[in-house]
C-alpha cells in the first residue's frame, strides 16, 4: 500500500439496525458480507456521515436519542498539514472524525476533537476516501469529473496552472476595461474624489497596524505616572528589605531544602515550588527593567495624540463598515491602488486603447497555453481510452469500448475559454463492436457503469493520491467469470491502496485479505458480537452461504473451497 491515508477504525452507535459496532480495518482488500438487512449498507452510511454527507434523523435507531459515528484515519504528511490548519489535533499521525445526529436531525461534527462543519470534513474527506456505488458511478457522466480524471492521468498540473494564471490575468484586465468604460461618463467627478482622497491619504501616510500601535502607546503615555506608581508598589511588595514576597519565598525554600530527599511525593511539590519561585523572581526582574525604561515623554505624547487624531479623521471620512480595523485596512488598500486608478481615469480613451492592446497580447498567450493543454489532453485521452478498454476486457466485457472525446472549442472566441481551458470532454461507450458510441450515462447499464468506474480506478490508481476506496454494489448485475474478474481487479487495486468492498458475491469475497461478516441478533439488531472477522473454516462456510444461500450445503462448501484455492494459487503465481 502507498504512503497515503488509510482508514484504521470505525465506531458506530445507534445507526439504523446497528446498536453498536467497532471495526478495525487493515491494508489491502477488505470485504463485508452478510444477510440482507444485516447492516452492511449502514456501515457505508456511517462512513458517508463521517465524510460530510447530509444527515437525516431517520438514521437514528428507534428508541435512541442520537446516533454517533467516528472514524480514525492515518494521514499522509500533506493531509496532516491540512488537518492541522483546520485546527484538528493529530496524534501519532492519525485524526479522529466524529459525527453525531439527534432525533431532531441536528448534527454535530468534531475533527480531531475540535468542533467543525460537514462542509469542512467533506473537503478533507474527498482526499481521504473515494466511495463508489451505482449511484456514485454516475459521476463519470459529468464533464468536470471526466476532465479531472484525464488531467490526473496526463499529469497536467503544471500546464493547467500556467493556463489558469494567464486566464485570470486576462479576465482581470477585461473587468478593468469594463469598469473604466463605465466610469468614463462620470470621469471628472471620479477623478476629483479620488484626487482628494489620494492627497489626504498621502498627507497622513497611514502604515499597516499603525492604528493599534498608536492607540496603545497613547494609552501608556497618558497613564505613565499611574503605571509607574503601581509598578513601584508591586516591586516594593516583592523586594522590600524588611518584608518582601521574595524574602518570604527564600525562607520557605530554606525550610523545604532541609527535608528534600525524605519523601519522593514531597520532592515533587518542592520542585514545583522552586519553579514558582524562579518565575516570581524573573517577573520581578522584568518589572524592574520595565520600570527603569518607563518615563514621561510630553513631546512624544503630543505627537501621538496628533497622529491618532489624523488617522481617526481619515477613518471617519473614508472608512466603510462598523469594524474600524477592517475599515482601516480597506483604506490602506485603496490608498495603494489610488495612483493606478487615477492613471486609468486620467488616461481616458487612450488608456482604454492601451489596455485593449495589452488584453490582445494576453489573449494570444492564453490561446497558446490552451492549445498546449488541449494537445496534452488529446494525447492522454487516446492512451487512457485504450487502457480502460483493456481493463473492461479483463472484467468480462470483451467487446466493450471506451473513447474519451476531447472537443476543442474555437480559440478565437473569448467565450470558449473557462478556468479549465477550451475543451469539452466526455466519455463515450459501446458494449459491442456493432453498436454506436454514445455518452456513457446513456449507453451503459448500472452494472456496466460500476465496472467502467472500477476499470478507471485501476488504471488511475498510480496517478491518484486517494488512500482508501470503498465499493458498494460494484458487482451488481454480474456473476460467474465476470464476478471473479471484478474480484481480481479489486485485489489488484488493493496492492496500491486500501480497498473496502460491500458484496453479496462469493466470487468477489474470496479475493479478500480480510473478510468481515455482519450478522443480526435475534431481535434484528447488530451488536459488537455481530460483526467479526472470519478465517479458515468459518470463512469457507460464509463463502458457501453466499454461493447457495445455505451454509450447511456440502456441495456449496466444496465449491467455496475451490474458489478460495483458486485465489490462493493465483496469488502464488
Amino acid at each position: 500500500m502507498n504512503g497515503d491515508s488509510s482508514l484504521s477504525e470505525l465506531s458506530i452507535r445507534s445507526l439504523g439496525v446497528i446498536e453498536s459496532a467497532e471495526i478495525e480495518f487493515s491494508s489491502g482488500l477488505t470485504v463485508l458480507t452478510g444477510e440482507t438487512g444485516a447492516g452492511k449498507t449502514m456501515v457505508l452510511t456511517a462512513l458517508g456521515l463521517i465524510l460530510g454527507a447530509k444527515s437525516d434523523a431517520d438514521f437514528v435507531r428507534h428508541g435512541a436519542d442520537r446516533l454517533s459515528v467516528s472514524a480514525r484515519f492515518a494521514l499522509s504528511d500533506v493531509l496532516q498539514e491540512r488537518a492541522t490548519e483546520l485546527g484538528a489535533e493529530i496524534e501519532d499521525g492519525e485524526v479522529l472524525i466524529t459525527r453525531q445526529v439527534t432525533q431532531q436531525g441536528k448534527s454535530k461534527v468534531l475533527l480531531g476533537g475540535v468542533p467543525s462543519t460537514a462542509t469542512t470534513i467533506s473537503e478533507l474527506g474527498s482526499d481521504l476516501v473515494e466511495i463508489h456505488g451505482q449511484s456514485t458511478s454516475g459521476r463519470i457522466t459529468k464533464p468536470a469529473i471526466v476532465r479531472e480524471l484525464l488531467d490526473n492521468y496526463a499529469q497536467n498540473g503544471a500546464l493547467l496552472e500556467n493556463y489558469q494564471i494567464t486566464y485570470r490575468s486576462y479576465i482581470d484586465l477585461i473587468e478593468r476595461i469594463k469598469e473604466l468604460k463605465a466610469t468614463l461618463a462620470d470621469r471628472d467627478r471620479e477623478i476629483s474624489l479620488l484626487q482628494e482622497f489620494a492627497k489626504e491619504y498621502e498627507k497622513v501616510s497611514p502604515q499597516e497596524n499603525e492604528i493599534l500601535e498608536v492607540e496603545n502607546e497613547v494609552s501608556r503615555l497618558s497613564s505613565v505616572e499611574t503605571i509607574s506608581a503601581e509598578v513601584t508598589s508591586a516591586l516594593n511588595s516583592l523586594s522590600d528589605e524588611e518584608f518582601s514576597a521574595l524574602n518570604a519565598l527564600g525562607s520557605a525554600r530554606k525550610s523545604l531544602d532541609t527535608v528534600r530527599g525524605k519523601d519522593s511525593e514531597l520532592d515533587l511539590v518542592i520542585d514545583r515550588f522552586l519553579d514558582a519561585q524562579y518565575a516570581v523572581a524573573e517577573s520581578a526582574s522584568e518589572l524592574s527593567r520595565y520600570h527603569a525604561s518607563l518615563e514621561a515623554n510630553p513631546s512624544r505624547f503630543e505627537y501621538l495624540q496628533q497622529r491618532k487624531s489624523e488617522i481617526a479623521l481619515l477613518l471617519k471620512k473614508y472608512g466603510k463598515g462598523s469594524d474600524r480595523i477592517q475599515a482601516y485596512e480597506a483604506i490602506l488598500l485603496e490608498g495603494a491602488q489610488a495612483a493606478s486608478r487615477l492613471k486609468d481615469l486620467q488616461g481616458g480613451d487612450q488608456r482604454i486603447v492601451e489596455m485593449q492592446r495589452e488584453a490582445e497580447k494576453i489573449f494570444s498567450d492564453l490561446a497558446v497555453a490552451a492549445t498546449k493543454l488541449s494537445k496534452s489532453r488529446t494525447d492522454a485521452a487516446a492512451a487512457l481510452s485504450l487502457a480502460i478498454t483493456s481493463e473492461l476486457g479483463a472484467l468480462s466485457m470483451p467487446h466493450a469500448e471506451i473513447v474519451i472525446e476531447v472537443a476543442q472549442n474555437s480559440l478565437e472566441n473569448a467565450t470558449s475559454y473557462s478556468l479549465f481551458g477550451v475543451d469539452e470532454i466526455r466519455i463515450l461507450f459501446r458494449s459491442h463492436s456493432a453498436g454506436s458510441f454514445l455518452p456513457v450515462g446513456k449507453s451503459a447499464s448500472g452494472g456496466e457503469l460500476s465496472r467502467v468506474m472500477l476499470a478507471i480506478e485501476v488504471v488511475l490508481a498510480g496517478a491518484k493520491s486517494i488512500g482508501t476506496y470503498i465499493f458498494d454494489e460494484v458487482d451488481a448485475g454480474v456473476g460467474g467469470k465476470a464476478a471473479v474478474e471484478v474480484g481480481r481487479r479489486l485485489a489488484q487495486l488493493a496492492q496500491n491502496s486500501q480497498v473496502i468492498v460491500v458484496t453479496h458475491l462469493a466470487q468477489v469475497a474470496v479475493w479478500a485479505d480480510t473478510h468481515l461478516v455482519v450478522a443480526k441478533a435475534e431481535d434484528g439488531l447488530v451488536v459488537r458480537s455481530g460483526l467479526r472477522v472470519v478465517t479458515g473454516e468459518e470463512r469457507t462456510i460464509e463463502i458457501a452461504r453466499l454461493l447457495s444461500g445455505q451454509d450447511e450445503s456440502a456441495s456449496a462448501r466444496e465449491h467455496a473451497a475451490e474458489l478460495l484455492d483458486m485465489v490462493a494459487q493465483s496469488m502464488i503465481s
